[in-house]
This record gives structure tokens, sequence and C-alpha cells, in this order.
């Protein structure tokens, strides 16, 4: 069973049965961003710190840094972003995914807000 978290930046993590976690951004931030022309993604192997940059995203409004909300090792990316970046506003959650990382400790997900919470948290702004 996958468990789904989001963080107050935006993004979503999800926990595979596998270990992994998937990453990307909400259909809040997309709408934010507006067209994605532009995906510049971690390379595999990259190590990556809580707070470090992972990726960048580039609309016709704004480009955008994407930090790591948990540390660990990128085990994958989604290469067709490079030719379809605008795979992130049409399907932010499914296709439009960014990289997956195995967890350097997965309970670090446990302080991020489930789907209720977030979208609690998205009313307000």
């Amino acid at each position: 069973m996958s468990r789904l978290k989001f963080t107050e930046e935006h993004e979503w993590l999800r926990l595979e049965d596998d270990g992994a976690v998937t990453i990307g951004i909400t259909e809040y931030a997309q709408e934010q961003l507006g067209d994605v022309v532009y995906v510049e993604l971690p390379n595999i192997g990259d190590l990556l710190t809580a707070g470090s940059e992972a990726a960048i995203i580039e609309s016709v409004k704004a480009a955008s840094e994407i930090k790591a909300a948990i540390g660990g090792e990128v085990i994958a990316v989604n290469e067709s972003l490079e030719d379809e970046p605008e795979s992130v506003n049409f399907d932010p959650a499914g296709s439009g995914w960014l990289f997956k990382l195995l967890p350097d400790d997965a309970n670090e997900l446990d302080q991020f807000m489930d789907e209720d919470a977030y979208q609690e948290f998205i009313k307000d702004l």
C-alpha cells in the first residue's frame, strides 16, 4: 500500500511498496506555475539531503526550484519530461511525476500532511 504525503512547498511524496519514494508537484503548484516549458531533473545516483535543490521547473511565468523534502539517493527520473514537460500540467500526480529516491529514512514522511490536511492548508492560500 502506498502512502501519499504533502509538503507546505506543494510537493507530493508517495511511499511505494518497494520502499522508494516518488516525488512530484501538486495540482495547486502546477496551477500557480502556469504552462510548464522545461524541467531539469536530478541525475540517477545523486545523493540529496532534505532542503537541497533537487529539480527546476520552468514555466511561462517563472522558474521554480524544487527542494528535496527528504534525503536519499535518486534511483529514477521521469525522462519523458525532457520531451513532454507539459505532463506536469496535465497529470502532476501521475505521468508528471519528477523523480524517485531511496530514502535515508522513510519515517521522515510522517512529518508531512496527509491529503485532507493539505486540502485544508491550500484553502487559506
